[in-house]
């Protein structure tokens, strides 16, 4: 084929899962990657809907941040022998632990399998405790976010002891991905959630009407999102709506879910948009028809809030990192970082203006901001610490805010003084009541698998053997190891 090569890179054949050589190239001001298997074949999937974005992001790239301690040793079999081991190049930014493979619902569209493996998973209690330790043990800087996830999460009987577990360890965030069922059907469970520790539900959320999950989840479960988050605004507890973005099946209510969490700012602080991940032998003309990328997202969402959202208004999750290595600097202590892949996932923040919102970044020069910290970043300066420096660096960031713009409400100095000197431990009111962050993540599947996004994923599993396995590695490669390994009983 005479087509530039951007990258070469290891994937895996979607079929038998064998390591092979890779190459991602533009085509059609679109990026593709392709590979080819000795027993199956030739594979050519999307990578990127969009060539010109998917070059953007290069100049957001950062190093990683490597964990000091590795749990497993490299033997150059990766993802086979995941740990993490010393060639990983992030940290454990946030931690998922599986408490069961049980689930109270049968979707259709399941990246866990949940209820289908044949056997029960659910670690003891014992082997989450040792799990949540090891997290804390990471070195230079232990792991500050646990999500408990599933199956359901919610049908562990010991749910809320082990969500106070990892409050007593010293996780600063709990988050529960949940289908919602239960907390739609106890409005008391929410606050008993709450009361646990837990500081995030993190739900499943599709859409805005019925068909949605008819097609996704086999059944009409609107009713059961509506409930669920009804309750947990009365539980006051903070919630992330997840939608698996499916073409032809939930792709045109992107709009619609963003302002139907802005309705309930209150509690919903965030949508976090996720392109679904095939898995199994899917024929060529079905993957072109179902795949949906960040880029598609980003188009869709432009459209469907009439602009009011463009396209040019996300960043990758990695852009914010310089903002943390500023606080790392400043503070003279170790911090997570968002020090992942350019193009895992991309994310902005909305604010509350005129009855609507507006992104933070058509009235906050971002990219401007980012140079200075960088700038700063460059300097040997040994009084980071002096606070006259701090206020110098608070003074030339408060330049790149448009005031003409900006919200009334909005105090930008609070935001940057919370960031710069209190590491943004305490949530500034303006963020808490008046924003919402809305993300695009598109875990990878054993078509667009990409070894190098592996290597920096900053999302990992941890598992009951003590290892801490990225998170698109453990779901392809390692899951019904680990799960068959650790089950209870068959079923």
């Amino acid at each position: 084929m005479s087509i530039p090569c951007w990258v070469s890179s290891s994937i895996c054949c979607p079929i038998c899962y064998s390591i092979i050589k890779a190459h991602i190239f533009e085509e059609d001001d679109k990026i593709y990657i392709e590979k080819e298997c000795k027993t199956h074949g030739y594979f050519k999937d999307i990578y990127w809907s969009d060539a010109q974005l998917f070059k953007q992001q290069f100049k957001y790239a950062v190093e990683g941040d490597p964990i000091e301690n590795p749990n497993t040793k490299s033997s150059k079999d990766c993802p086979r022998d995941c740990g993490l081991c010393e060639e990983h190049k992030t940290h454990t930014m946030l931690a998922n632990i599986d408490l069961t493979n049980r689930c109270n619902q049968n979707c259709p569209i399941c990246f866990a399998n949940a209820a289908a493996a044949g056997y029960v998973y659910e670690p003891t209690l014992e082997q989450v405790r040792e799990m949540l330790a090891m997290l804390r043990n990471q070195k230079p800087n232990p792991v500050w976010v646990v999500q408990f996830s599933g199956g359901e999460p919610t049908v562990h009987p010991k749910i809320l002891e082990i969500i106070s577990m990892a409050k007593e360890l010293g996780f600063r965030y709990t988050i529960l991905a949940t289908n919602g069922v239960k907390i739609a059907e106890d409005p008391n469970f929410p606050i008993q959630l709450k009361k646990a520790g837990l500081n995030i539900a993190y739900l499943q959320f599709d859409g805005v009407t019925s068909e949605p999950y008819i097609q996704a989840r086999g059944y009409n479960a609107l009713p059961v999102k509506i409930r669920a988050v009804e309750n947990l605004v009365k539980a006051d507890l903070p919630t992330v709506l997840v939608p698996t973005v499916v073409k032809g099946v939930n792709d045109d209510q992107l709009g619609a879910i963003i302002d139907y969490g802005f309705k309930n700012l209150g509690t919903v602080k965030t949508v976090n948009f996720q392109p679904v991940s095939f898995t199994g032998r899917i024929d060529k003309e079905e993957l072109e028809k179902k795949r949906i990328t960040v880029p598609d997202v980003m188009k869709l969402v432009e459209e469907q809030t009439d602009g009011r959202i463009l396209k040019d208004d996300w960043m990758p999750i990695s852009a914010f990192t310089p903002l943390e290595m500023i606080m790392e600097k400043i503070s003279k202590s170790r911090r997570s970082k968002a020090a992942t892949h350019i193009h895992c996932g991309v994310g902005l923040y909305i604010f509350e203006k005129s009855g609507g919102y507006i992104p933070l970044n058509r009235f906050v020069d971002l990219d401007l901001a980012r140079e200075i910290i960088m700038d700063e970043l460059g300097t040997e300066r040994r009084i980071m610490g002096d606070l006259r420096m701090k206020s110098s660096l608070v003074y030339k960031l408060s330049k790149t805010i448009d005031k003409k713009k900006t919200p009334e409400y909005f105090d930008y100095n609070e935001l940057l003084k919370a960031a710069l000197l209190n590491q943004l431990y305490e949530i500034p009111m303006t963020l808490q009541k008046k924003g919402m962050f809305i993300g695009c993540m598109h875990f990878m599947d054993p078509y667009n698998f990409d070894l190098d996004r592996v290597e920096r994923c900053c999302i990992h599993y941890a598992t009951p053997d003590n290892r801490i396995i990225p998170f698109c590695a453990y779901n392809i490669f390692h899951r019904s190891s680990v799960e068959e390994k650790f089950s209870m009983k068959n079923v």
